[in-house]
């Protein structure tokens, strides 16, 4: 069951009797789909991924053939994966329609997903450090490759995408406080107050990326700013996930659990 209009796209799974996170998974989408229906062999399951998904490095017939290849799994086993965007993701693919099945969708930033009695709120964005590298690699890949796609084409190949940031709404957020109650928030980054402080090697890139530093900067302070109206609006938030990072940490601040998941890291809500 699921409603999209110009103020709220909502997701509900009633069907639904567990919930899980998972960290970035770069592309390894097969391999996420055997994790969660062999490995651990979760029935009746939502899984939600926190961005890096993976989708834009590859010609769009490769996420539809993914979605062939395990529909049958996703079906016997009555398991979802919503994706929510990263940075590693092409925008164009997180409209709530570009990449929409019965098994999986990729989800629009402010999306409200609903199950197992909880109400999520997902935000996705994040800034490429590497990104001036990623700019440059690309056009000497033009050169050599016709699978760019048309330069008119939202969902052409490529690896680097401006529109990267994520970015605080107020009128959504407006929307979505009007509406909904909300108990877990799912991003893509972090708050500035959680860990970690700086990504990577931060301090290598910027030394060529002469706006770099105040971008990651305004990444993290949307989320303060996301997190700030949550609070104020007194929302019962217990639980904020994130990728991004690399690494595993979780730390209760102000009596929310901030947990950060590695790559391909599951964790379980109740």
């Amino acid at each position: 069951m699921n409603k999209s209009d110009s103020e709220c796209f909502t997701l509900s799974f009633p069907e639904a009797k567990g919930l899980v996170i998972s960290g970035d998974v770069h592309g390894d989408f097969n391999q996420l789909v055997f994790k969660l229906c062999v490995q651990y062999r979760m029935r009746d399951t939502l899984l939600i991924v926190a961005g890096d998904c993976g989708f834009g490095f590859e010609k769009r017939e490769s996420y539809e053939n993914m979605v062939r290849r395990n529909v049958k799994r996703m079906n016997e086993a009555n398991n979802w994966i919503v994706f929510v965007r990263g940075n590693h993701d092409n925008p164009a693919y997180f409209d709530g329609c570009a990449f929409r099945y019965k098994r999986f969708v990729a989800v629009p930033d402010y999306a409200i997903i609903q199950a197992c009695s909880h109400t999520i709120l997902c935000v996705g964005g994040a800034i490429s450090i590497d990104r001036q590298y990623r700019m440059n690699t690309w056009k000497g890949k033009l050169k050599y490759l016709k699978a760019g796609g048309n330069a008119t084409d939202a969902l052409a190949r490529n690896i680097y995408w401006k529109n990267e940031a994520p970015l605080y709404d107020e009128k959504k957020m407006g929307a979505i406080c009007s509406q909904f109650t909300i108990d877990t928030v799912i991003t893509h980054t972090s708050p500035s107050f959680c860990e970690l402080f700086t990504k990577g090697n931060l301090h290598h890139w910027i030394q060529n990326d002469d706006t770099l530093l105040d971008d990651v900067e305004a990444e993290r302070a949307a989320m303060d700013k996301l997190h700030e109206q949550l609070v104020r609006d007194h929302h019962p938030v217990s639980h904020w996930f994130y990728g991004h990072f690399h690494q595993s940490w979780h730390n209760s601040i102000d009596g929310i659990l901030f947990r950060m998941l590695d790559i391909m890291e599951f964790c379980s809500m109740y």
